[in-house]
């Protein structure tokens, strides 16, 4: 982890074929631009979880974060 910028973890549910997750904060024009990135140790393990569907949680994840920033009267958007 790198204070305020960084966050890199481990998914351990995945064994052997689980990736590693790096989220990235970077300041622009005042707000805050997040950045995910996942990388698989094959292209078979990202296969796999394309196949079992694990990857299309995220999207579920961020609408909640807007759902969460909105009540908090902040500014979201998404490019």
């Amino acid at each position: 982890m790198t204070p305020h910028s960084r966050l890199v973890w481990t998914n351990e549910e995945g064994g052997d074929s689980g990736q590693v997750t790096t989220v990235t904060f970077e300041e622009r024009g005042g707000k805050t631009l997040l950045i995910m990135h996942d990388l698989y140790p094959s292209k078979e393990a990202l296969d796999g979880a394309i196949a079992s569907g694990s990857t299309g949680g995220m999207d579920e994840t961020f609408e909640q974060l807007d759902e969460l920033l909105a009540a908090l009267g902040t500014s979201v958007g998404r490019s």
